[in-house]
């Protein structure tokens, strides 16, 4: 099952993980305290240049008649949403410009350019998904409902339908999003389902309404005679960014790495066993500046969910210093590509749509899916009721052999139990292989001494007289 103990798990004693649980703190105030008039030229920036972005390539589209004015529009358009999603309405959302005091730029009153309501996204995902970030049975965003991502959750027969959800999901993404959240809302308030015409659905029925309204009926109808390319070029630009926003949503959450936890971890969970969480439960993808921007910066997804309310702009230096001490408390800094980190995820995706005993690993050991279970196959187990690391301080070099470290011996001990296995098979396939060869001999001497038996009757038979 998933993550139990944490500290067993990070091979941390509890005064580590409130050490680190402190300097996390601190980047976060030096952080705080260095906001300024660089950030908020950043943001205001950013929304100039989205607006403008959209505005020229819906433009393009109403005064273009060819193919690559239609091309040149869609694709401005594309790039304006997916920056208002991504950069500008998650982050907003977040309340990470706040600070700044703006009506326009405040989570209180931006809302998105995405067809769920921002306000339902907010309680649903700032809160629930924050505050139980990968706690099986707590954060409704384990797979969002609709997939199996962890050994933890039983297996159904919808399960097997994995496959096409996922594409399903991934082209309508923000659909997929906006009812989520509506669920989670009504779930929050007590709504019962019979209440068609609740609040939360009058809600979500006038955002959507709006949008649907927005883009495909009136651009349309302002384009005149080419309103069925205005139309394609707004369905295409929202199929664009609800399959961006997908991937990077995926390639922070669902990669091995990225692991999950159980509720009895969060019962007594302080305030550094939440950073810990949130640095074992996230993953990121290396990005230039470009693809970084375009990402809304989730690409550093480890330092978003350590510090979900700080400007995104800060995230790479913030990463910097989170790297720093994930080498100091050896603890892993799950990266990788882009399409490493959804190759991972679409794997698990389509694994978990199976029976689990089609499975190979169990969900202490899989790599989609572990717990401190997993280090039983080292040679030197965390002592039950200890709070000492598993392995120390290595007398050698000084350093800490922590999480990072125990993962490195944890493979090397499965590939040799695999090793010794596979001998094992080997062995036992030689043994009856000289076995099956004892036995044919034995056969072939009992049938060299029956044919020797028949001729020597034979024989005395012709002897006999007539």
């Amino acid at each position: 099952m998933a993550i139990t103990d944490i500290k067993a798990y990070s091979h941390l004693t509890a005064a580590d993980i409130e050490t680190l649980g402190q300097e996390l703190d601190t980047i976060r105030r030096t952080v705080e305290q260095s906001l300024g008039e660089r950030d908020a030229a950043y943001i205001r920036r950013t929304i100039r240049a989205q607006r403008t972005l959209e505005a020229a390539g819906r433009a393009v589209l109403f005064a273009g008649r060819n193919k690559w004015a239609w091309v040149a529009g869609t694709a401005m358009l594309s790039v304006a949403k997916i920056i208002e999603n991504m950069e500008l309405g998650h982050n907003i959302s977040h309340g990470q410009w706040d600070w700044m005091n703006d009506p326009e730029i405040h989570s209180t009153s931006w809302e998105w350019d995405m067809t769920g309501t921002s306000g339902q996204w907010k309680r649903a995902h700032n809160f629930s998904h924050h505050t139980y970030t990968n706690i099986v049975g707590m954060d409704n965003d384990v797979g969002f409902g609709i997939l199996r991502m962890t050994r933890d959750e039983e297996w159904k027969p919808i399960n097997l339908a994995q496959p096409v959800a996922n594409l399903i999901l991934a082209a309508l993404f923000e659909w997929g999003i906006a009812l989520h959240d509506l669920k989670i809302e009504k779930l929050q308030a007590g709504v019962p389902r019979s209440d068609l015409l609740s609040e939360p659905n009058r809600q979500f029925l006038r955002k959507a309404g709006r949008q649907v309204a927005k883009d495909f009926v009136v651009f349309p109808l302002l384009s005149g005679p080419g309103w069925k390319a205005t139309l394609k070029a707004n369905a295409t630009a929202n199929l664009i960014r609800n399959l961006w926003a997908y991937a990077v949503i995926f390639c922070g959450h669902f990669p091995d790495g990225a692991e999950k936890f159980t509720q009895e971890q969060f019962a007594d969970e302080t305030r550094a066993e939440w950073y810990l969480r949130q640095m074992l439960g996230s993953a990121n993808f290396q990005a230039g500046p470009a693809m970084a921007f375009m990402s809304g910066n989730l690409c550093y997804q480890i330092e978003h969910h350590l510090f979900p309310d700080i400007p995104s702009n800060r995230y790479p230096e913030i990463a910097e210093q989170v790297r720093q001490l994930c080498d100091k408390y050896d603890l892993p800094y799950t990266t990788g590509s882009l399409g490493k980190q959804y190759a991972l995820a679409f794997r698990t995706i389509h694994k978990l749509a199976l029976p689990d005993r089609f499975l190979r690993r169990t969900a202490d050991d899989a790599p989609e899916t572990s717990s401190e279970r997993k280090f039983s196959l080292l040679p030197r187990p965390l002592p039950a009721g200890t709070e000492e690391p598993l392995f120390g301080v290595d007398p050698l070099t000084g350093r800490r052999q922590g999480l990072r470290s125990a993962l490195v011996d944890a493979k090397a001990a499965l590939r040799e139990k695999a090793r010794q296995e596979k001998a094992a098979l080997r062995e036992a396939k030689l043994a009856l292989q000289e076995k099956a060869r004892a036995e044919k001999q034995i056969l072939r001497r009992r049938g060299l001494r029956g044919r020797a038996t028949v001729r020597v009757r034979l024989r005395q038979q012709r002897k006999r007289p007539t």
